[in-house]
């Protein structure tokens, strides 16, 4: 998902406050921005794309029905004209907007709600978000390779469909505002094929016009969007294959507009306290986790005495420290402003000569070799070899991978691959606010799947159960999160990950653009929301 300080997972921030954002409405539009990445975007389909770079460009080519007002975790119908829930939380009925059109000039319709939701939870399309929509009804079978699609989903005319949940589930209307639910033609996906990621069409706010791998993609407005006035801008620009530190130099030089992998670490401190960037810098809270997956289907992490030991084995302080303390040091999946955070969990104290210990009770008291994958944007190398530090210290002898995020994540999606990978740059953010969603594509069973983003391959069925039992209680929010707060710590006694710390995000921004801070550091729109920002000069 997707953050500017270790680039994160597609996720989810939450804006100071819940306030909306101020969307200058009257803001022409025109003019254009350049984004710059060190890598390469790996996909924009958005059945597969699942990570903090091209998260907010989908959000840019696509919609679903359901959406979120700018800067904000507040819910709004995006394709959907209305929304209707039955008394007991199981059938939702959406009606679509008059007149919504894809960008290659076709008129939406229900047929494409059903088969974009069916194309995500097809298992031969082998998405990563599958798992989010398993309270439909016909999911199971379906995803079981059984049947003819989801039962759950009725087309009842040109502009109506109704979704069944077999149970009800407090996260259906967030689950709809996902980049995995966003709506796609047929005939342009079928015509592309695998190449779709490519070539993507859909419905949103920009469409693309350009990409050349490894150098630039270029969006331009899409004249018939179905929001009056957006986007704001006619054109965003992504350079591709600049070091941080260069894009920065760009920036400063006016050949830039936003550095999407961040304010470089090394020169953190010194722009931070430059006044000149004082109107540039934006600060945005967000609920993320950084984490080292431990693959519990491999030697000797299948042991769950090997995994306490590694909790115990690294130093987090010392870590937090050389991210200039932009972050807190973690002790469990949740972040401390996530409903469900167990304020009164110690976790797994820094102690090396008890984790020796428990290395020895596992039956390696001479240690082992293994291997730590790593994405290869500072300063996610410089922590994985503290990392490697803390770990030579037990008698662990960890070689690192330093790859690109793409390689990362495609190690950790196949089940006998990668031992271990710290999650820095593409760690953690929620998708929407709710503590389930650090549950089920990262912890769960269905994210343990070949594609999945659970790299610690870790399933305990009765956690499932009981993970979809805390999403029925619709009506009792305390129970709830009471629920979902015992399931992460009964996760931690099985030590499947070391949670590292929780970060706050920075950005940067030139003078050439303009708009609310929030739109910068999106909680939707990881991690820029493109479709309100514009030109300065308008203001």
């Amino acid at each position: 998902m997707k953050n500017a300080l270790m680039a994160g997972v597609a996720g989810l921030a939450l804006a100071a406050g819940g306030a909306l954002a101020q969307v200058d409405e009257d803001a022409p539009q025109g003019g254009e921005m350049v984004v710059t990445y060190q890598d390469d975007v790996a996909t924009l389909d958005p059945a597969i794309g699942y990570d903090w770079q091209n998260w907010s460009m989908i959000k840019s080519l696509f919609d679903g029905l359901m959406g979120y007002e700018p800067g904000t975790t507040t819910l709004r119908n995006e394709l959907a004209a209305s929304h209707e829930i039955s008394d007991d939380g199981t059938v939702h009925t959406f009606v679509l907007k008059d007149g919504i059109m894809f960008h290659n000039g076709r008129e939406i319709t229900a047929e494409d709600v059903k088969y974009s939701l069916e194309r995500v939870t097809d298992p031969t399309t082998r998405s990563p978000g599958a798992g989010f929509f398993g309270m439909i009804a016909g999911f199971d079978t379906w995803n079981a390779g059984e049947g003819d699609g989801l039962s759950g989903i009725e087309v009842l005319d040109d502009k109506t469909v109704r979704i069944t949940l077999s149970r009800p589930d407090a996260t259906f209307t967030h689950v709809m505002a996902l980049n995995f639910a966003s709506i796609v033609p047929r005939e342009a996906v079928e015509a592309s094929g695998e190449d779709f990621g490519r070539e993507p069409v859909g419905s949103g706010a920009f469409r693309m016009t350009e990409w050349t791998p490894g150098q630039q993609l270029v969006f331009e407005r899409f004249e018939d969007y179905h929001r009056a006035g957006v986007p704001k801008l006619d054109r965003v620009t992504f350079d591709i294959g600049l070091d941080p530190t260069v894009a920065l130099l760009r920036l400063q030089n006016g050949a830039a507009d936003v550095p999407g992998d961040g304010i470089p670490p090394a020169q953190f401190l010194q722009v931070v306290n430059d006044a000149a960037y004082e109107d540039q810098i934006v600060e945005g809270g967000q609920l993320q986790t950084g984490y080292i997956t431990m693959n519990t289907q491999m030697a000797p992490f299948d042991n769950v005495d090997v995994r306490k030991a590694v909790n115990m084995a690294v130093n987090k302080d010392r870590i937090v420290q050389m991210i200039n303390n932009r972050a807190v040091p973690a002790n469990q999946p949740l972040p401390p402003t996530m409903p469900g955070y167990a304020e009164d969990y110690e976790g797994y104290d820094y102690d090396p000569d008890a984790a020796r210990q428990m290395l020895a009770k596992a039956g390696f008291p001479d240690g082992f070799t293994t291997e730590l994958y790593v994405m290869n944007v500072d300063p996610n190398p410089r922590i994985a070899q503290a990392i490697q530090q803390d770990l030579s210290e037990i008698g662990v002898t960890a070689e690192i991978r330093s790859l690109a995020q793409a390689n990362v994540i495609a190690a950790g999606g196949e089940q006998d691959q990668a031992p271990m990978i710290w999650s820095g740059g593409m760690a953690w953010i929620a998708d929407f606010p709710d503590p389930s969603n650090f549950y089920g594509p990262i912890l769960g069973c269905a994210g343990a799947t070949p594609g999945g983003w659970n790299w610690a391959w870790y399933c305990n069925e009765d956690l499932d159960q009981r993970a979809a039992d805390a999403d029925a209680m619709v009506g009792d929010p305390a129970a709830r999160e009471e629920a979902w707060r015992q399931i992460y710590l009964d996760i931690m006694e099985d030590a499947p990950w070391v949670p590292v710390f929780n970060e706050q995000r920075f950005t940067l921004h030139s003078t050439n653009v303009a708009g609310d801070d929030s739109l910068f550091v999106d909680p939707v729109h990881i991690p820029v929301n493109y479709d309100y920002i514009h030109a300065a000069e308008a203001e």
